[in-house]
């Protein structure tokens, strides 16, 4: 089973990628992480990354759909795209490549927040964490997240229609305790 979590920044979908992950064996394909993976790899695709990131320069789609297709290759009892895609041409791209490698995606799960009540729970564990001298992002702050938000109803929420017109769009409450969100995830899966 192939699915994408869908949700603004701070909605919990790398909580819930990673309790996918201890519960069911699937695979979480995280950009950041495969790109940081790749770097450190030593592949010709590792020493691209690198190159393109030493320089400061975004990586391309392209890239990042040969890291995906790398990923997929090695098989699995099923992925989950977490932070892929944002865009809706990079859907498209996913779509074909899901389709040239005989694959297909089961769902697109969007963890739907209220963006007030979003900003003011992140804000607060923030100032939390810091009061316990935990680490906490820099970009955890009102300000920041608001910019990161508008970021992802600019270029990632196009992909709630997207996938709605495909039949693929689940929805869950995203602001619910863990556990229940969880569950909700598991009752689609299911």
């Amino acid at each position: 089973m192939n699915i994408i979590l869908l949700g603004p920044p701070g909605a919990g979908k790398g909580t819930q990628a990673a309790r996918l992950v201890e519960a069911r064996g699937m695979v979480q394909l995280s950009t950041g992480d495969m790109l940081r993976e790749a770097q450190a790899s030593g592949t010709e695709m590792g020493k691209i990354v690198a190159e393109v990131m030493a320089k400061g320069q975004l990586v391309t789609d392209e890239i990042v759909i040969g890291l995906i297709r790398e990923k997929l290759a090695q098989g699995g009892s099923g992925f989950i795209f977490d932070g892929f895609p944002r865009t809706l041409a990079q859907a498209d791209a996913l779509a074909a490549l899901m389709e040239e490698t005989g694959q297909s995606l089961h769902a697109a799960i969007e963890l739907q927040v209220n963006d007030e009540i979003l900003v003011d729970r992140i804000v607060g564990r923030a100032e939390q964490a810091r009061a316990a001298g935990q680490p906490v992002r820099a970009d955890d702050n009102a300000e920041s997240l608001k910019t990161r938000l508008m970021a992802y109803y600019k270029q990632t929420s196009p992909l709630i229609g997207y996938y709605h017109a495909k039949g693929l769009l689940r929805g869950v409450d995203g602001l619910a305790d863990i556990d229940t969100v969880e569950a909700q995830i598991a009752a689609i899966l299911d």
